[in-house]
């Protein structure tokens, strides 16, 4: 049997193990010195320097690369472990400031060929979807209190700190004309993004008018699916995001809905069909005739509310349809 290469195997720790294109994008990021210190994480600096034979201040320099470059990631204890997943590799190399256009390339051709079969696997042996839709807050309504993790206004007023970087799909894809600074990394996701480079930091108040405009822009909001609410705000177009296209052409389910479900009053409806334009899933549609309705689709809406801010009659709203514990803790 072949011995697999450095890069094979950084390939196997992410679990893409028979990717053709991962190794490559290794390879084009860290050198083959880089590739060992990664394999032989979790580590400390002093540890890593023994097992690598070099001066502690080479390998603080080369962990230092690594950390600019997003494939490591320092806790606080001081030990240094590599990127844990592909949606940490992904994400972090991409904002990687120096990246070259051929290594975003390269990811794009990932994510074109290779990605729709490793996110059926994902979606096989994950036991809840990674990632949750939060939805729009104004167009809720709920028969229980909701959530603190399920109100915008609310995940962003909790947090410490916030910083907003640019949307890793639509910086590689570049399927559309959606606003690329609308990522939100909260509390400790904010800290590497500051130090790292790759993002600013921002006050709650500018935040929110992010939230409100990639609303308007007709972007979902996503974070992770826990209770938390910690970490990210996504906010998702149709055609670039590394989630929703798989969701929508395959029906690969790497996000959850929320916990709420779209509901139109018909005395209010106008039939303008605004909301079907906008929604992703194809959840929404009109009847027939001059006095036609919008009626929804319930197995194939996630709750996001998009729906809900285009309405220009307030027809639509959220209703909750799904108990508390949805929401994995």
């Amino acid at each position: 049997m072949t011995e697999k290469s450095l890069y094979e195997q950084l390939t196997d720790r992410i679990l893409l193990t028979g990717s053709a294109i991962i190794p490559r994008l290794f390879e084009m990021i860290a050198d083959e010195g880089e590739a060992r210190l990664m394999l032989a994480m979790p580590a400390m600096p002093a540890e890593l320097a023994e097992q690598a034979g070099l001066p502690i201040e080479e390998t603080t320099a080369a962990l230092d690369r690594l950390y600019h470059k997003g494939l490591v990631f320092p806790s606080r204890s001081g030990t240094y472990r590599m990127c844990r997943d592909i949606a940490q590799f992904h994400d972090a190399t991409i904002l990687w400031p120096e990246a070259p256009r051929a290594y975003l390339d390269l990811w794009q051709e990932f994510m074109e060929t290779e990605w729709p079969g490793f996110a059926k696997m994902i979606e096989g042996f994950l036991p809840n979807p990674f990632t949750r839709v939060v939805p729009v807050e104004q167009s809720i309504e709920a028969t229980s209190q909701v959530l603190s993790h399920e109100a915008m206004e609310e995940i962003i007023a909790g947090a410490n700190r916030i910083a907003v970087t640019k949307c890793t799909c639509r910086l590689t894809a570049g399927k559309c004309e959606a606003p690329m600074d609308v990522c939100l990394q909260i509390d400790r996701g904010a800290d590497y993004a500051v130090d790292r480079g790759t993002g600013r930091e921002v006050d709650k108040d500018e935040a929110l008018k992010i939230i409100r405009e990639s609303e308007e822009a007709g972007l979902i909001h996503v974070a992770m699916n826990t209770s938390r609410a910690s970490h990210f705000i996504c906010n998702c177009c149709r055609c670039c995001c590394q989630t929703m296209p798989v969701l929508i052409k395959e029906g690969i389910r790497l996000t959850a809905p929320s916990r709420f479900e779209a509901s139109v009053e018909e005395e209010t409806c106008i039939g303008c069909g605004t909301c079907g334009e906008r929604c992703f899933f194809g959840a929404i549609s009109l009847g027939e005739g001059e006095e036609a309705r919008a009626a929804v689709a319930v197995e194939m809406c996630l709750g996001c509310g998009l729906c809900q801010v285009s309405c220009p009659s307030g027809a639509v709203v959220l209703r909750e349809v799904r108990p508390r514990e949805f929401i994995p803790g």
